[in-house]
């Protein structure tokens, strides 16, 4: 178990990942931050951009990456990770990518590097001993989780499901749908049957189950800020109680996933790096809903968690967050 502090760096450390990034690291008990990088705000202080760390920092924006550090998250949009590494061959820290540029089995080397899928409840044995993760997608995380002990069963058959997210999810840069007055009392369907994260879905799937189904995905924005509501079902014959011991069988040793017997609701997981499973059968369906806060579970938290699993930290370090349920 590493004893001195963990030296980690954040590119792109203006956006909602970079100060979520930000948050977790600045309370956790075996990390220093050596520096926050963002081109745009270097000079200024990080608590003038993410007003919540106001009396928590002093910490100021770089415009450039230091090197003398143990590992880099690249809190950067999609397609600058893969520029940002290609531009800074040198560096020879762990990296954790938040971006979905090194998701895909297709797309996972640069520079030497192979990343490993980040999914602890997936991958926990490849990410101990990994040196580069390429952490998934907000959407995926709940749909996989909701899906993986079925598919590791071979017991998965076609899937249906829809999912709903906050505005945190469209990034900090203002869109016409992320806008207040739009979200407000709105919600909408977008990228219907197409979404990026089904690709990586698919991938973790496939390898799981030799005859993977289709997955059928229909993904909602909410009128929230932030988190992820997935209810998906498919036929199967196995019998509720089955399914609890199957699930709670697959996520006995996983200490953020958690599967309830009652119906979950998202206030649950705001704030936390929980995903909450429950499980419901009807005629020839079983079920499946997911929860998880998009931003924790399904960007910073998760690449925290995977962090502590890389430096054999205890999994839950810096992550016992309370959440938001009043």
């Amino acid at each position: 178990m590493t004893t001195t502090k963990i030296r980690a760096g954040i590119a792109g450390a203006a956006g909602y990942t970079g100060g979520e990034m930000l948050r977790l690291l600045l309370n956790h008990p075996n990390v220093e931050i050596a520096f926050a990088q963002s081109r745009s705000n270097a000079g200024n202080a990080v608590s003038t951009i993410h007003t919540d760390l106001a009396g928590e920092t002093d910490l100021c924006f770089t415009s450039t990456a230091g090197h003398d550090i143990d590992v880099l998250f690249l809190c950067l949009g999609h397609g600058e990770s893969n520029t940002y590494l290609a531009d800074n061959p040198d560096i020879k820290a762990r990296i954790i990518d938040l971006s979905q540029d090194f998701r895909l089995e297709e797309n996972a080397s640069q520079n030497s590097r192979n990343f490993i899928y980040g999914l602890p409840e997936l991958n926990k044995e490849k990410i101990a001993t990994a040196t580069a993760i390429a952490n998934p997608g907000c959407f995926a995380t709940a749909i996989q989780l909701a899906l993986l002990p079925l598919a590791a069963a071979g017991m998965l058959n076609e899937v249906h499901t829809t999912g709903i997210t906050g505005a945190t999810g469209a990034g900090q840069k203002l869109q016409a749908t992320s806008h207040f007055t739009w979200r407000a009392n709105n919600i909408s369907a977008y990228k219907s049957l197409t979404h990026q994260h089904l690709a990586e879905i698919n991938c973790s799937i496939n390898n799981l189950q030799q005859e993977a189904p289709r997955i059928n995905f229909i993904p909602w924005r909410g009128d929230f800020t932030r988190g992820i509501y997935v209810s998906a079902y498919t036929e199967s014959k196995i019998d509720l109680e089955d399914a609890y011991s199957l699930y709670g069988k697959y996520y006995q040793d996983a200490p953020f996933t958690i599967v309830s017997r009652n119906m979950i609701d998202l206030k649950q997981v705001v704030n936390t790096n929980k995903c909450l499973i429950h499980l419901e059968r009807a005629g020839e369906h079983l079920i499946i809903h997911s929860a998880i806060d998009n931003l924790l579970k399904g960007a910073s938290g998760q690449a925290v968690e995977n962090m502590n699993i890389m430096f054999g930290l205890p999994q839950t370090a810096g992550l016992k967050l309370k959440a938001s349920s009043f």
